[in-house]
């Protein structure tokens, strides 16, 4: 049990830490989204890049979860902590993005993870024969 609570907080803290680092990267090398940034008025693009980055820290982050604790629905568990983490921030800047942009964000959270998760489990499987 206490490994699969560690497994949980690992992998959010793998998704914030990488999300971080991914997005200043993006404010680096794409000069028009750090000015959007503090804004928040990014383009189609910007969102979709936005939406990419989360994708790629959710996908790892179950991955992450499960390599550490391979307990039954340790992926699922990722997925909820980041939607009530993500909810009440959502729930702030609503008015600022369209409605799809949320709920792209928020019902991907779950699926991702989980998916993530089924990749890290393909791989510990030995070729077979």
């Amino acid at each position: 049990m206490l490994r699969a609570i560690g497994a949980v907080l690992a992998a959010v803290v793998l998704w914030l830490i990488v999300a971080t680092v991914i997005h200043r990267l993006m404010c680096v090398v794409w000069p028009a989204y750090a000015v959007a940034t503090p804004l928040l008025a990014f383009t189609l693009s910007m969102k979709l890049a936005r939406l990419s980055l989360s994708t790629f820290c959710t996908l790892l982050a179950g991955f992450a979860a499960n390599r550490i604790s391979n307990a039954r629905g340790i992926a699922v568990a990722v997925g909820c902590v980041l939607v009530l983490l993500f909810l009440p921030e959502h729930y702030r800047i609503w008015d600022r993005f369209p409605v799809w942009y949320h709920l792209t964000f928020l019902s991907s959270l779950i699926p991702l993870s989980v998916i993530g998760a089924r990749l890290s489990s393909s791989r510990r499987q030995p070729p077979s024969e």
